[in-house]
C-alpha cells in the first residue's frame, strides 16, 4: 500500500535548475550514507546525475537490499519498483518514490481482480495443477504475490526463457502450460526463441468473457499471453526499421523484447535494457545503431559514445511518460523533507502480500 503525503509545495517548480541542483547536492551531502538514489535506466539526465546506483528494476532492488546501512532508499523508478524495493529491503529501510503518480501502464494492465477471475475461468477447462503462472517483473505486488502462492515465479527480460524453461521443459516440469502476463510480446518473443510455434500461443483478454476465447483452444494452447503491453515499446514497427536500414546500410537494429514479434524478427538482435547497453559498448567505432527502446537511454548512450552513431528508431521518440513524472523538483522535495525528519511517499507492501510475491521472487532468483 502506499502511505500518502501532501504534495509537493509549488516553489519546487519555481526553482531554476541550478538552484535545484546546488539543494539536491546539499541535501544529498547531509543525509551522507544514511541515503541511497535508486535511477533506472530511463530516467532523464537532471535526475540521473544523483543516482548512486544506476540500472534496471530488479537489479536495483537488490542493490537496495544490499546496502542495510541506507535506512533511506529513494528509487528514482515506477511505483512496482519501489514495491519490489520495500520487498527485498529490511524493515527498518524506507523506500521512497519520488512521485506517486509515476506508475506503470503495462503493469496497470494486469490488475489483480482480472488475474483471480482467469483463473477461475481458466480452472473450468483446465486442470489448474498444469498452468504455471509467471508475471514479467513489471506487474504489481499484489500479482507477483498470486504468482508466489500458486506455484509460479517471476521473470525479467533477461532470464524470461530461463523461466519458463524451468515451469513447462526439463526434468521436472511444473506444468504443461503457462499463463504470462502481463506483457504478451516477451512471452511471446521469449517461447518463440525457445522454439514454440506461434499456434501453440493465445492471447488471454481479460476484459471478454473467457478471455475472448473458446475452450478448445485454451485446452490447446501451450502459452497464454495475457493482452497487455508496454506504451513505449508499442510504438516501434517494422517500417521504422526499414528507413533506418534505407539511410545506414550497414547499420545495426536492436530492440527491446517488449517489441512486437515482427520488429523483433526484422532486428539484428533483442534484449533487455542492460543487454542493448552491452550490444553499444561492443559496437566498432563509426558503427551506426538503430535501438528500438525508451529514449532517454538512447540519448544517453549517444552522448556516452560519441564515436557511434546512436538513433531512435521512433522518430518521434516518445519517452515513458510515468517515468518522466521522476524530476529534479520532486527529487529535491522528498530528500529536503528527509532532512528535516518527515518522510514522504513511503511505499510499503503489507506483510501478507510482501511474503507471496517474495516466494516468487526468491523461485525466480533459484532459477537463475
Amino acid at each position: 500500500m502506499l502511505k500518502i503525503s501532501a504534495g509537493m509545495p509549488q516553489g519546487y517548480t519555481a526553482a531554476s535548475p541550478e538552484e535545484l541542483a546546488e539543494r539536491i547536492g546539499a541535501a544529498k551531502a547531509a543525509l551522507g550514507d544514511r541515503l541511497l538514489i535508486l535511477g533506472h535506466h530511463y530516467q532523464m539526465d537532471e535526475v540521473m546525475r544523483w543516482a548512486d546506483v544506476r540500472g534496471d528494476s530488479f537489479g536495483l532492488s537488490r542493490q537496495a537490499a544490499d546496502r542495510g546501512d541506507a535506512d533511506l532508499i529513494v528509487f528514482c523508478g515506477v511505483h512496482f519498483m519501489a514495491e519490489s524495493a520495500d520487498i527485498l529491503t529490511g524493515p527498518d529501510q524506507r523506500v521512497i518514490l519520488p512521485d506517486l503518480a509515476a506508475g506503470c501502464q503495462m503493469a496497470d494492465m494486469a490488475d489483480i481482480d482480472q488475474v483471480e477471475a482467469a483463473w477461475d475461468q481458466l480452472g473450468q477447462v483446465v486442470d489448474l495443477e498444469r498452468l504455471v503462472p509467471i508475471t514479467y517483473m513489471n506487474s504489481t505486488a499484489a500479482i507477483k504475490a498470486f504468482v508466489g502462492r500458486h506455484g509460479g515465479a517471476v521473470c525479467t527480460s533477461s532470464n524470461a526463457r530461463a523461466v519458463l524453461s524451468w515451469a513447462i521443459e526439463g526434468a521436472e516440469p511444473r506444468g504443461d502450460k503457462v499463463l504470462f502476463f502481463p506483457d504478451q510480446h516477451l512471452g511471446r518473443n521469449t517461447a518463440v526463441d525457445m522454439g514454440y510455434s506461434l499456434d501453440e500461443m493465445e492471447v488471454w483478454d481479460p476484459f471478454a468473457p473467457s478471455g475472448g476465447l473458446k475452450s478448445e483452444a485454451i485446452a490447446a494452447a501451450r502459452f497464454l499471453l495475457w493482452k497487455g503491453h508496454c506504451s513505449v515499446h508499442q510504438r516501434f514497427n517494422v517500417s521504422q526499421i526499414e528507413s533506418f536500414r534505407a539511410a545506414h546500410p550497414d547499420g545495426l537494429v536492436i530492440v527491446h523484447p517488449e517489441c512486437s514479434h515482427e520488429v523483433v524478427l526484422q532486428a539484428d538482435a533483442s534484449g533487455s535494457t542492460d543487454a542493448i547497453i552491452r550490444f553499444v559498448d561492443a559496437a566498432a567505432p563509426g558503427t551506426a545503431i538503430g535501438i528500438g527502446t525508451e529514449v532517454h537511454l538512447v540519448k544517453r548512450l549517444a552522448d556516452e559514445h560519441p564515436d557511434l552513431e546512436i538513433i531512435c528508431l521512433d522518430p518521434e521518440v516518445c519517452p515513458c511518460a510515468t517515468m518522466a513524472r521522476i524530476d529534479a523538483p520532486h527529487l529535491c522535495w522528498v530528500l529536503e523533507e528527509a532532512v528535516a525528519g518527515r518522510i514522504r511517499n513511503q511505499i510499503t507492501v503489507d506483510a501478507s502480500t510482501a511474503e507471496w510475491a517474495k516466494v516468487a521472487l526468491e523461485r525466480m532468483l533459484s532459477i537463475t
